[in-house]
């Protein structure tokens, strides 16, 4: 008599092994995707309480006290309009991916990444909370990353306009403190703007327009749509130094609170400060603190902080929020 062959039994114990694995997941899989929902909120909260206890308010209550209505409202319309452009960003992703989600819900998505990244930096807001929302909206993983992508692309194509074009002109009189005069600050411009010249050169000219990097299929954009990128870019960026040009009650020219505006922005990325938090107003108080007082200049910036990081937040936070208690409702 021939013994029976093991042979079959691993393949047994194998689908054994997975069912009871996915057997596992089904009983305990809701309460590790609720507890690390927690966890994340949690997460969120303990930033947000550590950002609020670095701001002075009564010094912010006090700069904006000391506005006319008028002067509030119009900076407070021009932020209002630089949320919104932003927001529109995740349009390009939207575009560029084929994904199928209504344009008001990208554009809440955008929002609430956007006034949670100002605050909380990049990697909160750029990253986890386009990720929980969009999951939430049904988008993979793969297609996530590519709308982010695009949408931190299009926000630097128009800093690489503006800042090259300021940069390179000469405006801005370097402190002779500053480890970079005004001559490698204009050769950085002409820097920029020949980097924005060869990306829209790629998009316009190349023939072969997929890459891939890391495992990610890249796809550069017509040069049609890369140049309202950098239009639209251009206009965030603009509205807000706008923004502290109407707090600084025009003792500034425009160009220059540009110009200053594109030094700070590079600043708090480089040294990874939530907010920017004191790098805004040193490069501010550098650049500028010869031509307003520095009493003044940090009224402004508090005010602009006020109007343009912790009003939006205030109002992402609700939307979130609502986003949240819908989609468990829908779950």
């Amino acid at each position: 008599m021939r013994a029976a062959s093991p042979a079959r039994l691993p393949a047994v114990d194998d689908a054994d092994a997975a069912a009871g694995r996915g057997g596992w997941w089904q009983r305990h899989g809701a309460r590790i995707k609720q507890g690390l929902t927690w966890l994340f909120f949690a997460a969120v909260l303990a930033l947000l309480v550590s950002h609020a206890r670095k701001v002075d308010w009564p010094d912010v209550l006090q700069a904006l006290r000391g506005y006319p209505l008028a002067t509030l409202a119009l900076a407070a319309a021009l932020g209002a309009f630089s949320h919104l452009t932003y927001s529109c960003f995740d349009l390009f992703g939207r575009h560029y991916t084929g994904h199928g989600l209504p344009r008001r819900q990208v554009m809440r998505v955008g929002f609430i990444s956007y006034a949670v990244n100002l605050n909380l930096g990049a990697l909160v807001g750029g990253v986890a909370f386009r990720y929980r929302l969009y999951s939430r909206l049904g988008l993979d993983n793969g297609t996530i990353t590519r709308v982010l992508g695009m949408s931190v692309l299009t926000n630097w194509l128009g800093y690489l306009a503006l800042a090259g074009t300021v940069f390179s002109s000469g405006l801005i009189r370097v402190p002779p403190a500053w480890k970079i005069g005004g001559a490698g600050l204009q050769a950085v411009g002409a820097a920029l703007l020949a980097v924005l010249l060869a990306y829209l050169a790629a998009c316009a000219f190349l023939r072969r327009r997929q890459f891939s990097l890391r495992g990610h299929e890249i796809e550069l954009p017509p040069w049609r749509l890369a140049l309202v990128q950098v239009l639209l870019s251009c206009l965030n960026w603009l509205l807000i130094a706008g923004v502290v040009y109407v707090l600084l009650q025009r003792q500034v020219d425009y160009p220059l609170v540009v110009a200053v505006m594109m030094v700070s922005a590079v600043a708090g990325v480089l040294t990874h400060i939530p907010a920017g938090l004191g790098v805004l107003e040193a490069v501010f108080i550098a650049l500028l603190g010869s031509q307003v007082p520095h009493g003044q200049l940090l009224a402004a910036l508090l005010a602009y902080r006020a109007l343009y990081y912790l009003a939006p937040l205030a109002a992402a936070g609700l939307l979130y929020l609502g986003l949240e208690a819908r989609a468990r409702r829908g779950a």
